[in-house]
């Protein structure tokens, strides 16, 4: 094993696939204009959705995403009834981004083989999650592919697609943030969709699986490995009817606080008051081992979504997440002298769009 596990290590190189991306995007961003006035896309690419303009003020908000190499776990486990879930939060966490009301999900489905059971298990998950969300899942599509992938005759993928609604002029990019707006975060549940191919790597094999862990606070890793990612539509939403200070929106996925530099800002961020990690971060980085930096490029280290608002607004936020169950506290601040930047001054680290490096 290398003296310092990486996702690169583990077959996933987000460099290389972001510049790889330039070709692919060259010639989609060339379609903006094919709908004319009405369905005109408002933002450019990059964001963590797009809305499209429907006229009379009125804009809906598109965003896709699937649930990776979470969905091997469920394989090799056998249980399908948390991934659908996931697949509606990774969609309509999204579509938060933007101050979009997520309304609707379509979902894709290969598989290698159709089984009954797994597709009811999947099918709960689904409902669970458009529960949670307050969205309708109105259509899908079913795909047997055996040939085009691999498993134990259990291979699958799920994906999906969602819309929400927003007021052109209610559109939330982060062009509003000002330099001392409050970051406040919001916990993850643990690992929620990303990462598992280093997670995978590094527990998978080394840990059992259905023992419960002192290392996990007394889970099993199972347990831990499928636990669904949190869906912050009901807090956000509230906030959002109860103050207009709300600035800027930050789903934190795949390099984790790397996604508050999405936001169409000229701040960086100084994150200096983050809760610990879940204890399923540090089981990982010491078995991998695992560089901090690592551990932060990869993982979302207990913050699931960002609300940045101003001051007076703070507890507002704070108290639309307590008013629905969530964890949530003040991190840091907006800073207009850290351009491009996210410090994290307590774990000895800062970031610009290249990546987490010691500070």
């Amino acid at each position: 094993m290398n003296t310092s596990e990486t996702y690169s290590a583990a077959g996933v190189d987000t460099g290389q696939a972001e510049n790889a991306l330039s070709g692919l995007l060259g010639w989609l961003n060339q379609t903006f204009t094919f709908p004319g006035a009405v369905g005109r896309p408002v933002m450019e690419n990059g964001f963590y959705a797009n809305v499209h303009d429907l006229g009379n003020g009125l804009g809906v908000a598109f965003s896709t995403d699937g649930v990776g190499t979470k969905l091997l776990v469920a394989e090799l486990l056998g249980r399908y009834d948390t991934v659908g879930i996931d697949c509606v939060a990774m969609n309509v966490n999204d579509i938060l981004c933007v101050g979009a009301r997520p309304i609707a999900l379509v979902d894709y489905l290969a598989v290698q083989r159709v089984d009954g059971a797994m597709l009811e298990q999947l099918g709960r998950g689904l409902h669970e999650g458009a529960r949670q969300a307050g969205v309708a899942i109105a259509s899908g599509e079913l795909a047997q592919i055996p040939e085009m992938l691999r498993g134990s005759g259990t291979g699958f993928d799920i994906a999906a697609a969602a819309i929400g609604v927003v007021a052109l002029d209610r559109i939330i990019d982060g062009s509003g943030i000002r330099d001392g707006d409050v970051v406040i975060g919001f916990r993850s549940s643990g690992l929620h969709s990303n990462g598992y191919t280093l997670a995978r790597r590094v527990l998978l094999g080394e840990t059992p699986l259905d023992e419960p862990l002192p290392a996990l606070a007394g889970a099993t890793l199972a347990q831990e490995l499928l636990r669904p990612t949190l869906i912050y539509v009901k807090p956000v939403l509230a906030a959002l009817e109860q103050t207009s200070g709300i600035t800027g929106l930050a789903h934190v996925t795949g390099d984790s606080f790397l996604n508050l530099l999405r936001l169409r800002t000229a701040c960086g961020f100084d994150l200096t008051t983050l809760p610990p990690p879940h204890p399923v971060f540090a089981l990982i980085q010491r078995l991998g081992p695992v560089d901090p930096a690592e551990m932060y490029q990869v993982f979302n280290m207990g913050i699931g979504f960002c609300v940045v608002c101003r001051p007076d607004a703070a507890d507002t936020v704070l108290g639309a997440a307590a008013a629905h169950g969530y964890e949530a506290q003040a991190i840091g601040h907006a800073r207009s002298s850290m351009q491009g930047v996210v410090s994290l001054p307590a774990e000895g680290l800062v970031a610009d769009r290249r990546g987490f490096r010691r500070a």
